[in-house]
């Protein structure tokens, strides 16, 4: 104990130089791992930045890792390079056909640009909160063009399309871009707007299917009605090339539709000289 009490004493001063050097060499390293993008700001200004976000970058290609900076002069901001959700509280919008819905959707967005960020947002949390409300007001604009019908078909896709395009022209602005937009649900409220809905849908559904039964339906008269024309002129092409064969042969399907009754009891009675029995004759 006497010993370092001695030494304490005898080299204070160089003891506590060696402390502050390694203290600033301390403050002078900052490690910058994969997922974050470092934004170095000197005296209030962005300076340079460490880890950007590339497309193209290999992973462990980008410069993520220890970085210098010089103390009480440059400040390391930090900005996620992942991909980030904003999530939209669920509201009421007004639909084409004039039906409110309630609405739950997000978008993935990713920063591109962390200079423009840093300026204009200062934060990924502050921008998430700023892109909140410019994706309320695209939903609100996009969903307001179209029924409530077309949410439930393909047109749906193309009305995220569409919100994703104008909300990445926004979000541009603060070094954002937006990757995807998607609708997690969009009901109507509970109750009479509702049923109201269901039963119109329903309604509308059975008009459809009525009206594809009876162009089916005219289909086959028109089908059929052109099959009996073929027909008849087939009988009387073959009339007349071959009067007496067409005259044979109607005379044996009319026995056979007379005469060859499975089941029938009826009796016919002819005279052996009745024209109806001339093909029996022969010539």
């Amino acid at each position: 104990m006497n010993t370092l009490q001695t030494l304490w004493q005898e080299q204070k001063v160089a003891i506590i130089a060696v402390m502050i050097a390694l203290l600033a060499a301390a403050s002078c390293l900052k490690v910058v791992d994969e997922s974050t993008q470092a934004v170095i700001v000197r005296l209030g200004q962005p300076d340079r930045v460490v880890n950007r976000f590339k497309p193209d970058a290999d992973f462990g290609q980008t410069g993520a890792g220890v970085i210098w900076r010089i103390p009480f002069m440059e400040q390391v901001v930090e900005v996620d390079r992942r991909i980030l959700d904003l999530d939209m509280e669920r509201q009421q919008v007004l639909s084409a056909d004039q039906r409110r819905l309630e609405v739950d959707a997000f978008a993935r967005f990713r920063i591109i640009d962390p200079v423009q960020m840093v300026q204009t947002a200062g934060t990924t949390e502050r921008l998430a909160v700023q892109l909140q409300p410019i994706l309320n007001s695209a939903l609100r604009q996009e969903l307001g063009k179209r029924t409530f019908e077309s949410l439930l078909t393909a047109d749906r896709g193309r009305a995220m399309e569409q919100i994703r395009q104008g909300l990445d022209r926004e979000a541009r602005e603060y070094g954002a871009q937006i990757i995807d937009v998607r609708i997690k649900r969009a009901d109507l409220p509970e109750g009479t707007p509702l049923e109201s809905a269901f039963t119109r849908m329903a309604t509308a559904r059975q008009q459809e299917a009525a009206t594809i039964r009876a162009q089916g339906q005219k289909q086959a008269q028109i089908i059929r009605a052109t099959a009996e024309a073929t027909a008849a002129k087939t009988y009387a092409d073959a009339f007349n090339k071959d009067p007496a064969f067409y005259d044979f042969y109607r005379a044996m399907q009319s026995y056979d539709t007379t005469f060859a009754q499975k089941g029938s009891s009826t009796s016919i009675v002819l005279s052996p000289d009745n024209e109806y029995l001339k093909q029996f004759k022969g010539k």
